[in-house]
């Protein structure tokens, strides 16, 4: 018997109202359809606009769908509502595109990691500081950045300490939203390595949206292409790169294609 995937969407729809025009709504999502294999990497592409980031919000009950339904480990997370839907929350976590803005300025890294698993796991005192020094451990920086404040790290930092919050409430999926396009290429490689170690270490469950052909092919064990709303092709990445089936899907991998990536492997960059 096959593995339940972690996440399932099942003909997924979200639409926006004009504002201050009259007309019908803007489609933003049509009948997505699409599963995410546990301890897999999904990666979406598309230009912008095409709807990957309101999908992902539809996904992680950011916003609310037309129609249609998202399941988590067989749950369905769009009619909860409440407690219920709270219980949840803590399973789905999102990694930001801008490591800055993502972080509150006024809150020390400790506060910043820490928040998740208070507001959503109830954890208070010893356990509370434990699981965050763990977290932080995990991606790689160390326990004197605690203290600090966001200003005083830099970008790679940052986003190791975006992660290191996703995973104070042990989640099964992360939605990682263009998680290295603000960074230094140098820097994009030590995450990316970072994000492989971890989904390995959690058993964790990746919905990558990039515009990055070459983070896509390093990444990604599937990948969806999104066109004005609807996904209109999915495949194995290497079946999508060797031989995409869609004129867009072709289209867009023509116009950004790159040679394979030189990424180092994890562990020979210092920590950024």
């Amino acid at each position: 018997m096959a593995e339940r995937p972690t996440v399932q969407a099942i003909d997924v729809t979200k639409s926006f109202c004009r504002r201050h025009r009259s007309g019908p709504s803007v489609l933003a999502v049509n009948r997505v359809s699409l599963a995410i294999p546990s301890r897999s990497t999904f990666g979406l592409i598309g230009e912008s606009g095409s709807g990957k980031s309101t999908f992902a919000r539809c996904l992680l009950r950011l916003l609310d769908v037309d129609s249609g339904s998202v399941e988590l480990d067989g749950i369905d997370v769009t009619a909860l509502h409440g407690r219920a839907l709270r219980s949840v929350r803590s399973r789905m976590q999102l990694v930001f595109q801008d490591p800055y803005s993502a972080l509150d300025p006024r809150m020390t890294i400790a506060d910043s990691i820490a928040e998740p698993a208070r507001e959503l796991m109830g954890l208070r005192g010893r356990g509370l500081e434990e699981r965050v020094r763990h977290c932080l451990d995990d991606v790689g920086l160390g326990t004197h950045l605690l203290r600090r404040y966001p200003s005083e790290l830099s970008g790679g930092q940052c986003q190791r300490v975006g992660i290191a919050r996703a995973l104070t409430v042990e989640p099964a999926l992360l939605v990682l939203d263009e998680p290295t396009s603000a960074l230094d290429v140098s820097v994009q490689a030590q995450i990316l390595n970072l994000l492989n170690e971890l989904q390995r270490e959690h058993d964790l469950t990746y919905l990558l949206i990039t515009h990055d052909l070459d983070v896509v092919r390093y990444m990604a064990d599937i990948v969806g292409v999104m066109y004005r709303g609807s996904l209109v092709e999915t495949a194995p990445v290497s079946t999508l790169f060797a031989d995409a089936q869609h004129p867009y899907s072709r289209a867009l991998l023509s116009l950004g294609a790159t040679t394979d990536p030189v990424l180092p492997p994890p562990g020979h960059s210092p920590i950024s």
